[in-house]
């Protein structure tokens, strides 16, 4: 037998490359590996990115650079399953990052993303391809790119998946779509609002969360509220926020219910199925100041309604909002008082959120740290006190008014706002103006009229008109220079404000020493200016212009140059001659400041000093101990005032002795700036024309008919200034040289009327209706061209004869120059003659 030979192995082929395998350290590596044609390298490699790419940022960032992107791109549209799961799963993970996604927004990948979605395609690529699309959808061009291409269908279709990290992603690009309110009709459309309803009972609390984020933005559209209402959506949000289960969640599912109840339709069906009960009981009962907050908001927003409101009304919407007042909590506080003044807008619900003791927690909320807090109780008790004087009333009882005013100094501009709106619905009862006013709200109220904000310029002005009613508040009002600021509101291009102003001024005008201020501060020009203004000017101007220049006499004569029967002639009135519209009117203090000119004397009507009107005292601003025994008997006691008193706490006191003590500093200061007002001008005495006053009383009175009263007026009027004067003869009386004289003589261009003993029409005419308006005659005084004036009355016809007299009277004009004390009829030759040249 021969020897063995070891067998020769079959070589391989030429052409076939030998397997390799490699092990990379190298991301780098691994990209480069993507451009492979082979399947299972590719596999590898978008299995070894995506376990890279979870790990940070950075990693995702990087893999970008290397432009792992681009062929990621292209693997996502693989003939290749295992291929084509990998790369989604890559991309997917990479597109957390911001530059990744500009990168697939700019290479027109949502097309196949959207394919991905398909039923066929398995779970892994529903997750990551889904999860792409809800990174891309925080991009506004993004979510309208997907909508356009029919994304959102795919996306509903998969909110039933069985796996919890589909739906996950599914629900949230959903969400982010729903942030384009063009998509909330689509979802109807698409049916999506029962499978997010669905996701209610998901055990994942992340999935209930976006599902519930998703029916917020739904419900914002009507028809989707519609929608909601027909698949019984109500009762199960309320059910799932009655389940303590979904705590965490309660405050979602009130956002969609706060949207849902903006509907009657909603309110009427919650109402109907008990659910509204379960909801405000559930609002009262929760511990979760989150939860609370959102309910108070839900009510805000659905009792804006009027219908809304008298259900919730009807179901005591009013004692859950006072209890919620009580919780430890700024924000609660602030949604709960919000809501209460939305209610409040009712005069129904006024009534029972006073029943409830509504009034004492807003009070204590006013000195809240919180802005919010005391802004939105503000609000509510200027709801609240609207038109009811019973709470205003129990507002005062419960120690409202101090805070109330020093809000008026808050830095919040509402709070500021609505605490004069308070103040001024206080101000309908007088016992309560009176108190108020003794507290200084005149002097508080300056600092919101200095107020850049319209709406506090407004309430400011109008809390002002109802304060300063009286002759003590007007004066503390011009003492404490509150004049100037209320003039500067009327060039206000806010047409409420200049209106508020104007009325402010109407009141203030009714007093003639503030009347005069505000002459002296420009008023009368300024409400001129508005007066000639088609933009500006409005009813409330022309009724400030008109009570200014009633109040304001010389200014009304020498602007329109008449004064009528009811415009009585009082000391300190003076004719400073016509002034044009466009000039500005001088007081008779200014005008007493002249040197001695050559123009027309000031003609002064003035009894003598004994009979002047006595210089107004600044006005005193009570002490601290004054206004707490003022407080105690004034302000009316009531039931709710015993039932609610208890004993005060030590932090409560401390609070009451802190706002007593800034009230005190407040009255003080205000009481300094009062007294450091300059004294009253006191216009010169007048004795003579004291004494005419005697003679006509004793002349004139005891006539019996008023025709041979004015004669008598006359023809003494007439003596007392140089007699009569023949026609054509008027340039021969030498009037100028005794008004000179006196001029030089007084050292001053003021002349009192008594003084003058040779006058003409105008100085006749003034002194007639003087000593007329003081006996009781009725008289009208008229200024005409070149000195003219006259004085017309009215007379019947057969006076004399007083059991007959005709009716209606006729208008006559006294002749006080030519042939004293004959009457002209206002239509005749001789009156048209004697008003002219």
């Amino acid at each position: 037998m021969g020897k063995k030979t070891k067998k020769e192995t079959e070589a391989p082929p030429k052409d076939v490359f030998d397997t390799l395998a490699v092990e990379s350290k190298k991301a780098a590596t691994v990209v480069l590996m993507l451009e492979s044609p082979e399947e299972e390298i590719l596999v590898k490699g978008c299995e070894a990115l995506y376990k890279f790419a979870e790990k940070c940022d950075e990693n995702r960032g990087m893999l970008l650079e290397l432009g792992a992107g681009e062929h990621l791109l292209k693997l996502i549209a693989s003939e290749e399953k295992v291929v084509r799961r990998n790369a989604i799963m890559t991309l997917g993970v990479m597109s957390a990052h911001n530059e990744v996604r500009r990168l697939l927004r700019k290479s027109d990948c949502i097309p196949n993303l959207i394919k991905l979605l398909a039923p066929e395609e398995d779970t892994l690529v529903h997750e990551f391809s889904s999860l792409c699309l809800a990174n891309m959808a925080n991009e506004y061009s993004s979510k309208v790119q997907i909508m356009e291409l029919g994304g959102l269908d795919p996306l509903i279709a998969l909110l039933s998946d069985p796996d919890p990290d589909v739906t996950k992603n599914t629900v949230e690009a959903v969400s982010l779509l729903l942030q384009d309110y063009q998509s909330r009709a689509a979802i109807r459309d698409a049916r999506g609002l029962e499978p997010l309803l669905e996701l209610l009972k998901s055990d994942y609390p992340v999935i209930q969360e976006l599902a519930l984020q998703s029916l917020t933005l739904s419900t914002q559209d009507a028809e989707n509220r519609e929608a909601l209402r027909e698949l019984e959506g109500l009762e199960r949000l309320v059910d799932f926020v009655g389940t303590k289960e979904f705590e965490d969640l309660h405050v979602h599912a009130l956002n969609v219910l706060s949207n849902c109840l903006e509907d009657i339709e909603s309110m009427e069906l919650i109402q109907t199925t008990g659910g509204l009960q379960k909801l405000l009981a559930f609002a009262a009962e929760s511990e979760k100041p989150e939860v609370q907050e959102n309910a108070s908001k839900a009510i805000a927003r659905a009792a804006r309604n009027p219908e809304n409101c008298k259900i919730f009304h009807e179901q005591e919407g009013e004692k859950t909002l006072v209890c919620l007042l009580e919780v430890d909590s700024a924000p609660v506080q602030a949604a709960t008082a919000q809501a209460l003044a939305i209610m409040a807008e009712s005069a129904l619900c006024r009534q029972t959120i006073a029943e409830y003791d509504g009034i004492a927690p807003l009070v204590k909320l006013l000195g809240s740290e919180n802005g919010d807090v005391a802004e939105n109780s503000s609000l509510a008790l200027a709801n609240l006190t609207s038109a009811t004087v019973q709470n205003c009333v129990e507002l005062a009882e419960r120690n409202g008014i101090e805070p109330l005013i020093g809000l008026l100094n808050s830095s919040r501009e509402g709070a500021q706002a609505n605490a004069a709106q308070v103040l001024t619905n206080m101000a309908t009862d007088e016992i309560l103006r009176d108190d108020i006013q003794t507290r200084g709200i005149v002097g508080a109220l300056l600092t919101p009229l200095h107020s850049s904000n319209a709406n506090v310029q407004t309430k400011a002005a109008m809390s002002l008109a109802a304060f300063v009613c009286d002759t003590e508040s007007r004066n503390q009002l011009r003492g404490l220079g509150g004049l100037g600021p209320l003039l500067k509101l009327l060039q206000s291009s806010n047409d409420d404000v200049r209106r508020a102003a104007s009325w402010a001024l109407v009141v203030c005008a009714s007093d003639p020493v503030v009347a005069t201020e505000l002459c002296k501060l420009g008023g009368l020009d300024t409400l001129k200016e508005i007066q000639q203004s088609t933009t500006r000017k409005n009813g409330f101007s022309d009724v400030a212009l008109e009570r200014l220049l009633d109040s304001m006499l010389p200014a009304k004569y020498s602007l329109m140059g008449f004064l009528g029967p009811n415009d009585i002639i009082c000391d300190g009135f003076y004719d400073a001659g016509k002034i044009r519209p466009e000039s500005k009117f001088a007081t008779l203090e200014e005008l007493s400041e002249q040197e001695v000119n050559q123009k027309k004397p000031i003609l002064l009507v003035n009894c003598g000093a004994s009979k002047s009107p006595p210089v107004t005292p600044a006005p005193t601003i009570p002490s601290e101990l004054d206004v707490k025994q003022e407080s105690k008997s004034n302000i009316r006691s009531s039931k709710s005032s015993v039932k609610g008193a208890k004993r005060e706490s030590k932090k409560e006191r401390e609070e009451r002795e802190l706002r007593e003590r800034l009230e005190a500093e407040r009255l003080a200061e205000q009481q300094a700036l009062l007294s450091q007002q300059p004294p009253q001008y006191e216009a010169p005495a007048d004795p003579i024309f004291e004494s005419y006053m005697s003679d006509m009383l004793n002349d004139v009175s005891c006539l019996p008919t008023t025709r041979e009263q004015v004669i008598t007026i006359a023809q003494y009027v007439s003596n007392k200034m140089g007699g009569p004067i023949e026609k054509g003869e008027m340039a021969n009386f030498s009037y100028e040289l005794s008004l000179s004289q006196l001029k030089y003589e007084l050292k001053s261009n003021i002349i009192p009327i008594g003084r003058i003993d040779r006058g003409i029409h105008c100085h006749r005419a003034l002194l007639f209706k003087a000593l007329a308006d003081r006996i009781g005659v009725s008289c009208s005084l008229v200024r005409g061209n070149y000195n003219r004036a006259w004085n017309e009355v009215m007379l019947t016809d057969e006076e004399d004869s007083q059991e007959n007299p005709k009716f209606p009277p006729k208008a006559y004009i006294v002749d006080l120059v030519h042939q004293p004390g004959r009457l002209m009829r206002s239509d005749s030759n001789d009156a048209v003659n004697y008003q002219k040249i």
